[in-house]
């Protein structure tokens, strides 16, 4: 466990050493006990009040909690060859508070009617996070590359302003929706090989501003649309072009209906590269851009799922149904980021955290983000690679207690075993049956497992020591 943590670490820096080490300290206790609270993750009350003091610790950010780690982020960027596709979304962490000054708020929901029949309205307290997530076109995360933080004091009527001023109109640093272009422009930044990346997000991510700011570093981008923009000459919109476009090919995909059964389903390909205008109240601001419009529609009504109908806008050019199947198959891994944010509210149990303040929530969660991206990239190296070495992911005393707790039936004719054999018995541990039609193991029975053999790691260490 130390060693990863080293490399995940050994770019991040404090104002002060005590804090690097404490720093360390807690993240190797909070992976030793994932899901855990703080109290029963570090044991004794000297060492929860340090990481009390830590997370509370005004000289202590986020940004330099994760800044070792978006370092080993472009190390591992660097490592790899061709294309890669940052994830960009935004999750809401809830917590249950009766004061929710000190935190913020996300949301607000009904939550009934009252004696009167007038619907009541209550407010979440919580904390905001958009993330950019760098995963291979095979779905191997390779780490964070850009995380913002907010939350919100008080509603500002967003649907009464619309009433009265049209969205589009206001400049987007005044809006939220700015969070897309900071974090393409930090990823950017950070990886230095924009050519090579495809950001990519959902109909929320569909902002002209996004398409220019990628435009202008270079950068690529593929984007659900939801917006009917104009196009041409301005006479005519997305749509009335893409209706005026004949069908290009058939593409068969196998997905899950709604009792997780595989199904078939058959999509109709439509693409067609589209000059496309900037809103009516920005066009002096930002040029027309040549983009392709994907559309990828079920020829039949299905009755166990959703129908499929995906519009994605891109410029990157496409002219084969190859090509077209290629960016679908691009936007299908955008779900690997709703899989991360689930690991740290599920594995990490982020929002069952007591912290008061928003800061010290926000100082845990990035910490989080480490651990759940270690989780995640373990879970999927099992399914992208089959001869890598066990050493990448585990240290030798943790392949030799596999060994002697979950013996291989029979011999390697390899003599060492290749990084998937363990992953395997991880999985055993937290409740994998590995039976020869399952599916490959998921997230929850690694950090399942991965708890446990730590703590027989530790059983394994004290008893080494026993009478010395």
């Amino acid at each position: 466990m130390t060693s990863w943590i080293d490399e995940e670490v050994a770019e991040s820096q404090f104002a002060d050493v005590r804090l690097s080490k404490r720093f360390k300290l807690l993240i190797e206790r909070l992976a030793e006990g994932i899901g855990e609270t703080i109290p029963m993750a570090c044991q004794d009350w000297a060492n929860t009040k340090a990481a009390y003091r830590f997370l509370s610790n005004d000289r202590v950010t986020e940004e330099e909690i994760l800044a070792g780690h978006f370092q080993a982020t472009r190390d591992r960027f660097i490592a790899t060859e061709g294309t890669v596709l940052v994830l960009h979304d935004t999750t809401a962490f809830s917590f249950q508070r009766e004061d929710r000054e000190p935190i913020g708020a996300t949301f607000q929901v009904n939550s009934g009617k009252d004696k009167d029949g007038r619907v009541r309205q209550h407010t979440v307290c919580g904390i905001l996070m958009h993330s950019s997530l760098l995963v291979t076109p095979d779905g191997l995360p390779l780490g964070l590359a850009a995380v913002k933080f907010w939350t919100r004091k008080k509603f500002k009527g967003t649907n009464a302003l619309k009433k009265r001023i049209n969205p589009t109109r206001v400049p987007i640093e005044e809006k939220e929706s700015v969070r897309w272009i900071e974090n393409l422009k930090q990823a950017t930044t950070l990886l230095n090989e924009p050519q090579r990346c495809v950001h990519i997000g959902d109909r929320e991510g569909d902002i002209y501003e996004l398409f220019c700011a990628a435009q202008e570093s270079k950068t690529h981008f593929l984007v659900r649309t939801c917006v009917d923009r104009l196009a041409g000459d301005g006479r005519h919109t997305v749509s009335d072009e893409m209706n005026a476009v004949d069908l290009k090919a058939l593409h068969r995909i196998t997905v899950r209906d709604n009792k997780g059964q595989p199904t078939d389903a058959v999509l109709e390909l439509r693409y067609r590269r589209i000059r496309v205008l900037p809103p009516i109240g920005k066009q002096s601001l930002y040029p027309e851009l040549t983009l392709t419009v994907i559309h990828a529609q079920e020829r039949e009504t299905p009755s166990g799922h959703e129908i499929i109908d995906w519009k994605l806008i891109t410029d990157l050019p496409v002219s084969s149904p190859l090509q077209a199947i290629e960016k679908l198959e691009w936007y299908a891994c955008r779900w690997k980021i709703e899989t991360f944010h689930k690991i740290l509210k599920s594995g990490c149990k982020a929002e069952a955290s007591r912290l008061r303040t928003a800061d010290r929530l926000v100082n845990l969660i990035a910490v989080f983000c480490i651990l759940s991206w270690r989780i995640f990239w373990m879970t999927m190296l099992n399914r992208s690679t089959s001869n890598a070495p066990a050493s990448i992911a585990l240290t030798d005393t943790e392949c030799h207690l596999l060994d002697r707790l979950l013996p291989d039936k029979t011999k390697d004719r390899f003599g060492k075993k290749s990084l998937p054999s363990y992953i395997i018995k991880v999985a055993r541990l937290g409740g994998y049956l590995a039976r020869a039609n399952d599916p490959p193991p998921g997230n929850t029975v690694m950090w399942r497992g991965l708890a446990r053999l730590t703590d027989i790691e530790l059983g394994f260490d004290l008893a080494k020591n026993v009478g010395n």
